[in-house]
Order: structure tokens, then sequence, then C-alpha cells
């Protein structure tokens, strides 16, 4: 996993955004924001997963005006739509298909449940100067934490400068 502290990775890569494709440029997230969170999974509609992206909705972080948010899963575009569509995700959901996102984070996962080469479950924040604040993964993306990364996330935030609440994971639903 990458080291808190290093150089974030740039990427450009298919997302949803908005209802629609579209490419994702991270150094445009990163120019126009104070922090920018990553959120990866493996795949969506993983239940786990869709709780930390339900929580950070409905913590509001993506209508904060010096944050972004963004998901990166190791499903199609085709999938990112129909999720970000069924749990009505207001940030960007990122296809990382063959895992070169996740792999230039050092959070590539091998195998996990019949899939290669995708996204470890993980939460990144990234500075407004492109260094790694705060980094967490998951063991299994099944595991379920208590708190939760993109919980422990929030108090790198606030020593940021981004005052936000913190998000409410519900393992169980309803999202």
């Amino acid at each position: 996993m990458i080291d808190v502290g290093a150089t974030a990775p740039d990427f450009i890569a298919p997302a949803v955004a908005d209802g629609r494709g579209t490419e994702l440029e991270l150094f445009r997230r990163i120019d126009r924001n104070d922090a920018v969170v990553l959120c990866f999974a493996p795949a969506n509609f993983v239940p786990t997963c869709t709780a930390v992206f339900a929580a950070v909705r409905d913590a509001g972080w993506n209508d904060h005006d010096r944050l972004a948010v963004v998901a990166l899963t190791g499903d199609s575009l085709f999938s990112g739509f129909a999720y970000a569509d069924r749990f009505s995700l207001p940030f960007p959901v990122v296809t990382d298909f063959h895992g070169g996102v996740a792999d230039s984070y050092g959070l590539l996962a091998e195998s996990w449940e019949g899939h290669s080469d995708i996204p470890r479950r993980a939460t990144v924040v990234i500075d407004a100067e492109w260094r790694v604040r705060f980094a967490e993964a998951t063991t299994d993306a099944l595991d379920r934490p208590a708190p939760s990364p993109i919980q422990n996330a929030t108090a790198t935030l606030r020593g940021i400068g981004i005052d936000v609440d913190r998000p409410r994971v519900n393992y169980d639903g309803p999202w």
C-alpha cells in the first residue's frame, strides 16, 4: 500500500459522473480542491463497499466545496452506471477494470472472489500538494471493521482544515 507522505500517482480513467460516461482526471480534482478522497473497492455491489459509499453520500462529503470524493472499482463502466444510479452516488465511479490505478497505489489484489488484478478495499486521502495524508485498507473486502477506514479518514480531513461529518457506516443497509 502507498505510504503516508508519498506523492500520489496521477491517473486518467473512464468514469460515471452525473449520469454520463466521462474521463476522470485526478490532477483536475486535486487542482480544484484542498483534498481528494479515493475510495477503492474490488467491484460494484459488494455490500460492505456499498455501505461505505452510502455513508460518504449520506455524510454529504461530495457537497463540500473544498473536497472531492472518487470511488474506484474493478468493474466495467456499464456496471458503474447501474451502481451509481441504484445507490444515487453523487461522486464519480471510476472503472479500474484491469487494476492499473490500484497497482500504482499499491492496492492491487492478485485475486478476490474469483477475480484477479482488481482493487483492494481501501481509502486514500490526498492533499492539494499531491501528498498522501491517509491510507488504510482492509484485509478482505467483506471485512466489517469498526471504525472503517473511511471513518478513520475523517480526522485527517479535519486536520487539513476540511470540516466534514464522520460517516456512519451501516453494513446491514438499507443504502
